[in-house]
């Protein structure tokens, strides 16, 4: 066949993100160029001349399959932390990087008035949260806790030569021992309603489900045990942190009562509800 003079040639990578433009995965160029850089072992960009081979286009394969990209690469990226995923973990989302900021800028004040923070992170899964406040505020104590064997075992490698405590408990009555010496609980607990299942496949088919679905009817079980288990673990003026669906902001403050207050809510960076942050006032 006669050349078209002045035709672009087609390149692997045009082929990669067509066909991952095709199975409807949202970013197709980028992930076409991390799977190739994961396997070529170099930086982006990349020397579209020289097919990766095999093994590239049997990640593109299965990433049009709607495989996550994470799983694929076998890390993920938050703040800025690269962490281990994969199969019977929650992939970690940006939008909890903002909860976690909470999290981080309360230990920071507590060091600010000469107070080492003591921080729990309830249902850590892959441990981002957990590790983000350990190294962006030196000197905190951060304890994690997880009840799922496969999370626990991500969060174990993830938090191996870092200082978090890990505990393998149930948050419903986890960690007695810190019962009234807490500055900061931190959660981002599963929180779907069983009648809301997750569009993307990334996440419907990959998340584990107790990681995704939250209990009861409205999704919000497992918040109600971290709004509990947090009442006991506060001290007095301590915070508690918690991410939300955007759609259960009111329900999520109608949680927080006595012994709560200065309950606000939060966005994120896509002004999109997304967490509420609440005080621990006396026992009452």
């Amino acid at each position: 066949m006669t050349a078209v003079p002045g035709a672009r040639r087609v390149s692997w990578l045009d082929e990669a993100t067509a066909t991952l433009a095709e199975a409807g995965v949202p970013s197709p160029r980028v992930d076409a160029e991390l799977l190739a850089a994961d396997v070529l072992g170099r930086p982006r960009p990349l020397d579209t001349a020289r097919d990766p081979g095999p093994e590239y286009w049997g990640l593109v394969r299965r990433r049009a399959a709607r495989e996550p990209l994470q799983h694929l690469l076998g890390r993920a990226w938050f703040r800025h932390l690269e962490v281990e995923v994969g199969p019977g973990v929650f992939v970690p989302r940006p939008e909890t990087e903002v909860v976690t900021q909470a999290a981080i800028d309360e230990a920071q004040r507590c060091v600010d008035i000469g107070r080492r923070p003591v921080v729990v992170d309830l249902g850590t899964g892959s441990g981002v949260i957990a590790l983000s406040v350990a190294s962006e505020v030196p000197g905190s104590v951060v304890h994690a806790v997880e009840v799922d064997e496969q999370a626990w075992s991500w969060a174990v490698r993830n938090c191996a030569g870092h200082p978090v405590h890990l505990h393998r408990a149930d948050l419903r009555a986890c960690c007695p021992e810190l019962d009234g010496d807490v500055d900061v609980v931190v959660s981002n607990p599963p929180y779907i309603p069983p009648d809301a299942v997750p569009v993307d496949p990334e996440v419907s088919r990959y998340d584990p489900p107790l990681a995704l679905y939250g209990g009861g009817d409205d999704g919000l079980d497992a918040a109600r045990a971290v709004v509990a288990r947090a009442g006991r673990l506060l001290r007095e003026g301590g915070l508690l942190v918690m991410e939300h669906a955007e759609r259960q902001s009111e329900d999520v403050r109608g949680l927080l009562g006595s012994p709560w207050r200065e309950v606000t809510p939060h966005r994120d960076l896509a002004r999109r509800p997304r967490f509420v942050t609440a005080r621990r006032t006396a026992a009452s």
